[in-house]
């Protein structure tokens, strides 16, 4: 694996490619700022965030996005820059924030929230902001830091989990979400699961925090392989380029407790047996050319 772009971000994560502009868009969260990255003309950008940036989202509309700021989610225009807040988050509860965040299938946009207090107990939850703006709380397991939000090909499995668990969970998912279960299980020493996706094939792809490396979970959680990374805490990984069968993955700089030359990059590789699937946007609906 590759560096792609030498960004050494304090917090890189919730990378997405866009199909429409071929270009890669991800957060710092610690700095504050969303990136984009064009791979074609080596091209890169940055805008400043009024908040934290966790996730985000592509939406139907050209130029905008669908931010997750630790706070509240707001509409984000890439050309002015302007933010302009759709609904608070969590506003009685002073010590979390919003973290990971994907759209489904059918075009809304799912995300979770995490604990920062010290202890971090389990008191973050998952929600979904459905197509007509509204905030739904999904009946999912309280975490301390929510991640890993992917869904399977057909939008009827949706994955996540609680980072400090070691676990990532899985649910039956559409209008209703149920069945809750264990998906996968980190052998100890193998670091925390944190950002991942799903492949066309439905094999999730996870970035372990702390291991170096990304692990493809066949879709009975078993292990397939696990690809190097030449830092110790990729992030979130996602399929780019043409014909999305480039692996890109963001990670960090944080909490290091010895230096590494290129953490905070995103680094990528080719991958010659699996294909990604276009990133749902926003407000599309599943089988919508708009979802590329």
């Amino acid at each position: 694996m590759e560096l792609i772009v030498d960004a050494q971000n304090a917090l890189g994560e919730c990378i997405v490619w866009c199909g429409r502009t071929q270009a890669l868009l991800w957060t710092d969260i610690l700095g504050r700022k969303l990136w984009r990255h064009r791979p074609s003309s080596g091209e890169t950008r940055q805008w400043d965030m009024p908040e934290r940036l966790a996730s985000f989202a592509l939406t139907a509309a050209e130029g905008r996005l669908l931010l997750g700021l630790e706070s509240r989610l707001a509409w984000f225009d890439l050309a002015t820059g302007e933010a302009m807040t759709i609904v608070e988050v969590e506003a009685d509860v002073a010590a979390t924030r919003i973290n990971d965040g994907r759209c489904d299938r059918q075009g809304r946009f799912v995300f979770g929230t995490m604990n920062e207090a010290i202890g971090r107990a389990p008191v973050g939850r998952f929600y979904r902001l459905g197509h007509n703006r509204q905030l739904e709380l999904l009946p999912l397991s309280p975490v301390a830091i929510a991640n890993s939000i992917c869904f399977s090909p057909d939008g009827a499995t949706m994955y996540f989990c609680d980072s400090l668990s070691g676990l990532i969970r899985c649910c039956d998912y559409g209008d209703d979400v149920s069945g809750e279960r264990i998906f996968a299980h980190l052998p100890p020493g193998c670091g925390e699961p944190d950002g991942s996706v799903v492949d066309a094939d439905g094999f999730l792809w996870n970035a372990e925090w702390g291991a170096s490396r990304i692990v493809r979970y066949r879709p009975d959680g078993s292990v397939e392989r696990a690809v190097a990374v030449p830092v110790s805490q990729p992030t979130c990984p996602v399929f780019g380029g043409p014909d999305l069968n480039q692996l890109f993955v963001t990670s960090a700089l944080v909490d290091l407790l010895e230096s590494e030359r290129y953490a905070g990059g995103v680094f990528g590789m080719p991958v010659t047996d699996a294909v990604g699937l276009p990133e749902v946007r926003f407000g599309a609906k599943m089988g919508d050319d708009s979802a590329i």
